[in-house]
C-alpha cells in the first residue's frame, strides 16, 4: 500500500512493466515518483510518472535521495536489468560502492533482498511488484488451442524439476528440453538467448520451461513471458512453453496467445510438485 500522502515510488528497469505499474498507480490516485536506470528504462516513464529521476546502475545514494525528496516511503521494483551491462556500465556512487563491496558472490536474490533491507533502513519499504497489477499473474490453465503431447508432458515434468534446482542456486529460471534431454540452462544471457541456444540444438519441438525460484519473493525478480518469448520460440520451431501459475507475469497476453496458436505452440500455466 502507498503511504497516507498517496505516494508510491517505482524503481524502473527495462520493458513495459514499469509503465504499466505507473499507469495503474496513477489510476488509483497515487503520486508516482520513478527512479529509472539509464540505458534500461523506457523514456516513456518520464511521461507516466509525476516525477522521474534518471540514475546509473549502482547509484544507491541518488536513488535514496530521489525518494526522500518526494517523501516516498513505499516503493516497488519493476522491469529488467540487462545483466551483461553490469560488467561494463555500472557507475556506483559512494553508497552504492559500499553496498556492492559487501557481496562475495553476485546472486540476484541476495542483492535484491539486501537492497530491500538497505532501503528499509532508510525508511523506504519495498512492496510487491504486482501490488497494482495482480491480473498480470498467470492463472492455472492452458492458454492455447493445442495441448502438450504425452512425450511433451514427460519433458515438462523433467524440465520443471531441473528449472527449480537451477532457481535454488539463483542462477536462472528457464530450461530447454526435448526427448528428456536438457539442451540449455538459463544463466546471465537471459531467457531469449536460452531459448535460441536450446532450440537450435533441438532442431524443432523444444519444450521451454520457465518457473519461479523456490520461495519466490514477489517483491522482485518475478519471472515474466510475453510476445518476445513466443517470437523466439517461433524462430527455433519450439513447441511448448510452460510457466508457473500465480508466480509468472504475462505481458501482451492476447498477442502472445494468437502468435502461439498460429504456430501450433502450446502455452501451459500450471503448478507442479518441486520434488
Amino acid at each position: 500500500m502507498a503511504d497516507k500522502a498517496g505516494t508510491i515510488g517505482i524503481i524502473a528497469g527495462g520493458g513495459q512493466f514499469p509503465l504499466l505499474a505507473a499507469e495503474a498507480a496513477r489510476k488509483r490516485g497515487l503520486i508516482v515518483t520513478a527512479v529509472a536506470f539509464e540505458g534500461e528504462a523506457d523514456p516513456a516513464i518520464g511521461e507516466m510518472a509525476h516525477h522521474t529521476e534518471w540514475i546509473g546502475l549502482g547509484q544507491l545514494g541518488r536513488l535514496i535521495k530521489a525518494f526522500k525528496k518526494r517523501d516516498v516511503n513505499k516503493a516497488l521494483m519493476a522491469g529488467t536489468i540487462s545483466k551483461g551491462r553490469m560488467f561494463s556500465n555500472i557507475k556506483p556512487d559512494l553508497k552504492g560502492l559500499a553496498f556492492i563491496s559487501k557481496f562475495a558472490i553476485f546472486h540476484d536474490d541476495n542483492i535484491l533482498r539486501a537492497l530491500a533491507n538497505e532501503l528499509l533502513n532508510e525508511g523506504i519499504e519495498i512492496v510487491s511488484s504486482t501490488i497494482y497489477l495482480p491480473e498480470l499473474l498467470a492463472p492455472e490453465l492452458c492458454f492455447t488451442k493445442r495441448k502438450p503431447s504425452a512425450e511433451e508432458e514427460r519433458d515438462i515434468q523433467i524440465g520443471w524439476r531441473i528449472a527449480k534446482e537451477l532457481g535454488r542456486f539463483d542462477i536462472g529460471q528457464c530450461v530447454i528440453i526435448r526427448n528428456r534431454t536438457v539442451l540449455a540452462l538459463e544463466a546471465i544471457d537471459g531467457t531469449k538467448a536460452t531459448i535460441l541456444r536450446g532450440g537450435k540444438l533441438a532442431g524443432e519441438k523444444a519444450v521451454v520451461v520457465k518457473v519461479s525460484k523456490p520461495d519466490q519473493d514477489l517483491r522482485f525478480d518475478v519471472p515474466s513471458v510475453g510476445l518476445e518469448t513466443i517470437e523466439s520460440m517461433v524462430e527455433v520451431k519450439a513447441s511448448v512453453l510452460v510457466i508457473e501459475a500465480g508466480k509468472t507475469l504475462v505481458f501482451d497476453r492476447e498477442k502472445m496467445v494468437d502468435l502461439a496458436d498460429r504456430n501450433k505452440i502450446s502455452i501451459i500455466s500450471c503448478k507442479l510438485q518441486d520434488e
